[in-house]
């Protein structure tokens, strides 16, 4: 009985199964999405943001960046 052999080229997919077959976790897709949002929106709003009272180098440093940078 002859032992079966395996194909030297691999068969053709059809259209709609050509291509790399992908699959993401839900979080590597969400996560990102996720910080780009919470960006834009720290982005889109910066006179909200106050910075604490207790650490006055902090703000201080803050205030000399602020001021160095041309708007």
């Amino acid at each position: 009985m002859p032992a079966r052999t395996h194909p030297t080229r691999p068969q053709r997919r059809g259209p709609a199964q050509s291509g790399i077959d992908v699959r993401l976790p839900w979080w590597a897709v969400v996560l990102p999405a996720l910080a780009f949002a919470v960006l834009l929106l720290l982005i889109s709003a910066p006179g909200q943001a106050h910075a604490d009272a207790g650490d006055a180098a902090v703000t201080h440093v803050l205030q000399r960046i602020q001021q160095s940078l041309p708007l």
